[in-house]
């Protein structure tokens, strides 16, 4: 299946994924995500700015799934994969000063 991903991937195929998803895949928030953002007075576009312009780190396997961690300076989310075209934000927080 073309659409199949065989994880865990590389940081810098995570990356190159990640960009291709932004641009035309789908871009979905879990309910805790959701919480987190607002809790840390973030916003979705902070978040896809993160992943636009973060370094990837190596995917961690966690709760059946590899999470991939995404940050900047600032800020820092979790994302997972569902396919090629599809990735969920598990959580993101804002770095404390």
């Amino acid at each position: 299946m073309a659409d199949e991903l065989v994880e865990p991937i590389k940081p810098e195929e995570a990356k190159r994924l990640i960009l291709q998803i932004l641009k035309s895949g789908t871009v979905t928030y879990s309910r805790h995500a959701k919480e987190e953002i607002l809790a840390d007075n973030m916003t979705t576009l902070d978040c896809e700015n993160v992943l636009r312009g973060g370094v990837v780190l190596p995917g961690e396997y966690e709760n059946g799934s590899w999470r991939y961690k995404v940050e900047t300076d600032r800020m820092a989310v979790v994302i997972c994969f569902r396919s090629k075209t599809q990735l969920v934000l598990v959580t993101a927080w804002r770095k404390k000063k």
